[in-house]
């Protein structure tokens, strides 16, 4: 096999011009190697003239009239002597049982190849053409037709002897026949002919095109597709015909089957054979010299043609094209080559007369093969993974080192790595070298990130080499590593000692101490962590903290965190007060006021009772540090000690605060005082007198106003709806100019008539509600009350009624409906002549309450 191979890469070598080196980015179709072995040797004393192909095996007619029977490889398997001169055509049947032959001598011969006997008989002239029934061997009449200057038909009769008929003459030499199912077609000088073998009728007549060419110099190529479509390859034309049925309406003295070209175009060079490949025509091309052009041309036009084409139905396209060096091609015409091919495989043979070459289609394998050549690794790589059932001779990962070692010799070393993620997979000893082979290069970064480190891992000592090396020229890098890599990977201690010998040279290297925080964070050394972070007031730290439970750590840290993130240390440290407790976070920050205000005021809006020891200590802080939330704090504040916080805030003058305290601690006229003699505001102080509704206030606010025009003109527009406007009015002196005085004394009137309005509005809502009201109850204290056997007495309990109505008894029903037999009533409740309900009498309700009662 491996001999076929090196030839078959041979002579892919010699079949293209060795002056053309330009490569093609078009794969070729076909792969193509030299029938060996015992055709050599017959090909070495004499010459081929024809071959005809069978699934099982080959048949070879040559020069000398010898017929031999090969295998597929070569090998002789029978020899025949059938004459002495040229054998000019094998024919074998469907089976390959029986085997047909003739000669240039005139020799026909058909024969069971297990068996001699058969037809032998000698013509007085050559016989060009044999073909036998593909049903021979099956068949009763044992069919078959000869060529030369007439086309017969033999078949055996009745009685066991042949029978002759001629099916055509007067048109020259028969030079080509070919027999399918029931159709038998045949070529001579003047056209093609098909006759159908069923009905014993001739049903077409195909003209040849160039009438120029000698018939014997290019003999016409007859080619079967299948049952019903003949392909004809005449000189440089070639037409592809369908026999179909004819309509039974148009038969009259016509043949019940005809023919329709489908298809016909001209091609560049003369027709030396045909095939089909699916859809496709497979065409042997004989190139004919032209003097005009130099002698390496010529050389390179005289080799014949492979060509592969899709046939149009008015030309065609060429789909490949290979010139093959054929031995001694120079000497060979048109007439010497033919091309077979074999139907149940794709094989095609190129016979010539010192060369038989195979061609086949290209597999899964060759592609491959043609990708690797071109350097297209990528694509063959992907050939592989999706054709891996099929190949045989390459090795999906073998191609894989090929494509990264490409990669590596291109300098492409990102790709490279990152292929070696899908090449190399769980291979453990070829992750190893492909991580030696890039430290040998100097780019172990570049292979770094694509790693194993899921369930499938490399030595530590493998992980640990590529650490050092970042650590060497790559702090970034580094960390990046440390952060993406599960420190399981690696020896933590070996790094952790390797990260601190760096440190010694840059101690502040925040890239350097934040890996080395994380580093014992893995190695579950948080406090050294912790105090990194800290140092570096890293974002992580908070995390660190509640992820591994370090408030213990913390204790005398406080102030630290509180310094790197106020908001997110008090947070933590009020989320966690079972952990750190107050009084603890109180005494770490007793010398940091500002820090212990911040504490101190998030504690109390959460939770007002929580920290109330701390109250008084918050007003001075609030005092110095917080002033707008003061006022805030000692409204809400239950537990903060007013004569401390009055004293305070006189000594800093704080006047809002102060009056907040005077009030709360009952000293109003002092805090109204201050209102009007510090702040002069009257606004504040009538709110202020609103707030505490008390007459001796507004005495108070109205006489210090009485001398100050601004301040009577706040008091008329704003205390109408509280005190009486005529005490105020009674007491301006006359003469005074007060602003706005007219606009002052129109809002008191539209304020009074508004209450004018307001109380009359109530008074008619009030008397209409209490007269619906009054109707209701007289509509239900006329309603009836329902009396039967289900109801029972109050007091006893027992049934309303008698079990005998006819004796005469006694039922007391109350608007409450309650119902009492008359003598289980008490005598307490009979009153002045009225009886009420005892039951709603006891809840101290008044006459029809029950009524009302049984509303609800």
């Amino acid at each position: 096999m491996a001999e076929v191979e090196e030839q078959g890469r041979k002579l892919s070598e010699e079949s293209t011009d060795e002056s053309e080196e330009e490569d093609t980015e078009e794969e070729p179709k076909l792969k193509y190697e030299r029938l060996t072995n015992g055709v050599t040797e017959i090909l070495q004393k004499d010459a081929a003239s024809c071959m005809t192909v069978h699934d099982k095996f080959l048949a070879l007619g040559t020069h000398f009239g010898k017929v031999y029977l090969l295998d597929i490889q070569g090998n002789v398997t029978q020899k025949f002597e059938i004459s002495s001169v040229k054998i000019n055509q094998i024919s074998l049947d469907e089976s390959g049982d029986h085997v047909g032959i003739c000669s240039e001598d005139g020799k026909v011969q058909v024969f069971g190849l297990y068996t001699r006997e058969g037809f032998h008989e000698n013509f007085d002239c050559p016989i060009k053409v044999v073909a036998l029934h593909p049903q021979f061997s099956k068949s009763n009449n044992k069919q078959f037709v000869t060529g030369g200057n007439k086309l017969l038909l033999y078949e055996k009769n009745w009685l066991n002897r042949w029978k002759t008929s001629v099916l055509h003459e007067g048109e020259g030499n028969i030079t080509s026949v070919k027999w399918r199912a029931n159709l038998i077609a045949w070529a001579n000088n003047v056209g093609v002919k098909i006759y159908d073998i069923s009905s014993k009728q001739r049903i077409t007549n195909v003209l040849r095109d160039n009438t120029s060419l000698r018939p014997d110099m290019y003999p016409c190529s007859l080619c079967w597709k299948d049952n019903a479509t003949l392909i004809i390859g005449w000189g440089s034309s070639v037409k592809i015909c369908v026999v179909k049925e004819r309509d039974p309406t148009e038969m009259r003295d016509l043949p019940s089957r005809y023919v329709e070209i489908v298809s016909a175009f001209e091609t560049e060079f003369f027709i030396s054979g045909l095939a089909p490949l699916a859809d496709q025509l497979v065409t042997l091309f004989y190139v004919k010299e032209n003097s005009e052009h130099m002698e390496e041309e010529e050389e390179f036009r005289t080799r014949p043609r492979l060509d592969i084409i899709q046939p149009l139905p008015e030309g065609c396209e060429e789909i490949s094209s290979d010139a093959l060096t054929v031995r001694n091609f120079q000497e060979n015409q048109c007439r010497d080559y033919r091309l077979e091919h074999s139907e149940g495989e794709s094989l095609f043979y190129i016979i010539s007369p010192k060369d038989i070459v195979v061609a086949k289609e290209r597999d899964q394998d060759d592609h491959i093969d043609w990708l690797l050549e071109k350097k297209k690794y990528e694509e063959a790589l992907m050939a592989a993974e999706i054709s891996f059932r099929n190949i045989k001779r390459h090795d999906v990962q073998k191609i894989g080192m090929a494509y990264i070692n490409h990669l590596v010799e291109r300098g492409d070393y990102d790709a490279a790595a990152r292929k070696c993620q899908k090449v190399l997979g769980k291979n453990m000893d070829l992750w190893e070298n492909e991580v030696y082979r890039f430290k040998t290069i100097g780019q172990l970064k570049a292979i770094s990130q694509y790693l194993p480190r899921g369930d499938l891992r490399l030595r530590p000592a493998i992980y640990e080499m590529i650490l050092h090396e970042f650590l060497k020229t790559d702090y970034e890098g580094f960390a990046t590593l440390i952060r993406e890599w599960p420190g399981e990977l690696y020896n933590n201690m070996a790094i952790v000692q390797a990260v601190n010998e760096h440190l010694k040279k840059d101690p502040t290297n925040s890239t350097l101490l934040t890996t080395l925080a994380e580093l014992y964070t893995y190695d579950q050394r948080y406090d050294r962590a912790l105090e990194i972070y800290l140092k570096l007031r890293h974002k992580d730290v908070y995390q660190l903290i509640h992820k591994h439970n370090l408030f213990s750590a913390i204790k005398d840290k406080i102030v630290l965190l509180m310094d790197f993130d106020k908001e997110k240390a008090v947070d933590m440290l009020l989320d966690n007060d079972d952990k750190i407790s107050m009084d603890k976070v109180v005494e770490e920050l007793k010398d940091r006021p500002e820090l212990l205000h911040v504490y101190l005021h998030k504690l109390f809006k959460r939770d007002h009772h929580k920290g109330q020891k701390y109250h008084e200590r918050q007003i001075s802080l609030y005092a110095e540090y917080d002033r707008p939330n003061l006022l805030p704090f000692l409204r809400e504040s239950m537990h903060c000690p007013l004569e401390k916080a009055l004293e305070i805030c006189q000594q800093r003058h704080f006047v809002e605060e102060t009056v907040f305290l005077l009030s709360r601690m009952g000293n109003c006229r002092r805090a109204l005082q201050m209102i009007m003699e510090e702040l002069a505001d009257v606004d504040k102080a009538i709110e202020f007198a609103k707030e505490q509704d008390d007459r001796e206030l507004w005495d108070d606010l109205i006489s210090y106003s009485i001398d100050k025009p601004p301040f009577i003109t706040g008091l008329l527009n704003n205390i109408g709806t509280h005190v009486d406007p005529i005490l105020l009015i009674h007491r301006i002196k006359e003469g005074m100019e007060i602003p706005n005085l007219r606009d002052s004394l129109v809002k008191i009137l539209q304020d009074y008539n508004l209450q004018i309005l307001l109380r009359e509005g109530c008074k008619k809502i009030l008397v209409a509600d209490s007269l619906s009201l009054l109707q209701r109850m007289h509509r239900t204290q006329k309603r009836g009350v329902r009396v039967d056997e289900e109801n029972i007495c109050e007091s006893c309990h027992t049934p309303i009624l008698p079990s005998d109505t006819a004796q005469a008894f006694g039922v007391v029903v109350f608007h409450c409906r309650h119902m009492f037999h008359k003598e289980c009533l008490p005598s307490p409740g009979n009153v002045a002549g009225i009886q009420y309900c005892n039951i709603c009498s006891a809840k101290r309700r008044g006459p029809g309450s029950g009524i009302l009662e049984m509303k609800k």
